[in-house]
Order: C-alpha cells, then sequence, then structure tokens
C-alpha cells in the first residue's frame, strides 16, 4: 500500500502540469480584449502547425472579415496554404454573459465554448480535420491574448483521445 501512495503521489505533479491556467488569472491584464472592437472589419493572420515533436508541417495566412449580426459576431476566415490550398470556415460567435461566448462552424462539433477576461480568450472545442481522405474529431485548448490594439497572438493545443497531437500557433494583424 505504501508503495502505491508513493506511485500516486510521485505522478500527480505529471497530471497537475497537464491542466490549463485560469482564464481568471488574466483579469487585470491590458489591453482588455473586446473581441467586437478588435475583429470588427479585416484582420490579417499567418499561422502554422507543428506536430507533438515539434516539426513544422504546415504554413498558412488567413483573410478574416467580420461583422455583427444582432449580437452574433460573424468571422469569415480564408486560408491559403503555403502548398496553394485553401479552406474556408465562417464563425458565428454569441456572448452569453459574464465573458463567456460560445462558438459555431460548419466543421465544428456541437459548439465552442470560450471566455474573456482581461487581455485573454480561451477556447476549447472539438473540429471535424481532414486528414489524409478521412475526418477526424481533434479536440482544441485554444488561447489568445491581445498584445496590444493590433496585435493578437493565439496558441492552440491539438489532441484526441487526450494524447497531443501539435500545436498551431497564429499572429493577428488588425488593420
Amino acid at each position: 500500500m505504501k508503495r502505491l501512495c508513493i506511485v500516486l503521489l510521485t505522478g500527480l505533479p505529471l497530471l497537475a502540469s497537464c491542466s490549463t491556467p485560469d482564464i481568471q488569472s488574466y483579469r487585470d491584464n491590458t489591453p482588455k480584449l473586446d473581441l467586437y472592437q478588435f475583429f470588427s472589419g479585416h484582420t490579417q493572420a499567418w499561422g502554422m502547425f507543428r506536430d507533438r515533436s515539434g516539426k513544422l508541417i504546415k504554413r498558412f495566412s488567413v483573410d478574416i472579415n467580420s461583422h455583427r449580426d444582432g449580437d452574433a459576431l460573424i468571422l469569415d476566415e480564408h486560408f491559403l496554404y503555403a502548398d496553394g490550398t485553401r479552406q474556408q470556415r465562417s464563425w458565428r460567435l454569441v456572448p452569453k454573459g459574464d465573458g463567456k461566448w460560445h462558438g459555431t462552424a460548419a466543421d465544428v462539433i456541437g459548439e465552442a465554448e470560450g471566455e474573456v477576461a482581461g487581455n485573454a480568450l480561451h477556447w476549447r472545442y472539438s473540429l471535424r480535420l481532414p486528414v489524409d481522405g478521412r475526418e477526424w474529431a481533434v479536440d482544441f485548448d485554444d488561447w489568445m491574448f491581445l498584445q496590444d490594439n493590433y496585435t493578437m497572438l493565439n496558441s492552440a493545443h491539438m489532441s484526441k483521445f487526450g494524447f497531443g497531437l501539435g500545436e498551431v500557433s497564429l499572429f493577428f494583424r488588425k488593420e
């Protein structure tokens, strides 16, 4: 029994290291992120996907045009990958109060759930991702941090069945 307890206690730091920070720990950070303001009009982004070993797999750019539809924020994203392929996604983001947001898109499974506090936005969602002619349901743990009124950084960890697949990094620039 004593050996089992030691094994369990030594494994706890590993489990704790897998958790993410509480979004409220960023509530005092400035500038304050206002999704309507940052994404109003046209925004550009540049990004990459690296696999779990850190190897660069894909590079891309994104043109984002947005507008409001009542309380909803519509983000129309057009991706151009370094290999010349293109992709389009349209997000519908709806505020739910207390900094919470829900989002939908055609390739999102169910609803994305997000929360804004200070300069940060934390999203969690599952996405149908095309891989070698098949679709995988991939989970995203997505963090965005507003740097100034025109710049936002994004880091999203991808996993399937709890196993890390890689990371998507983006740099957004508001015109």
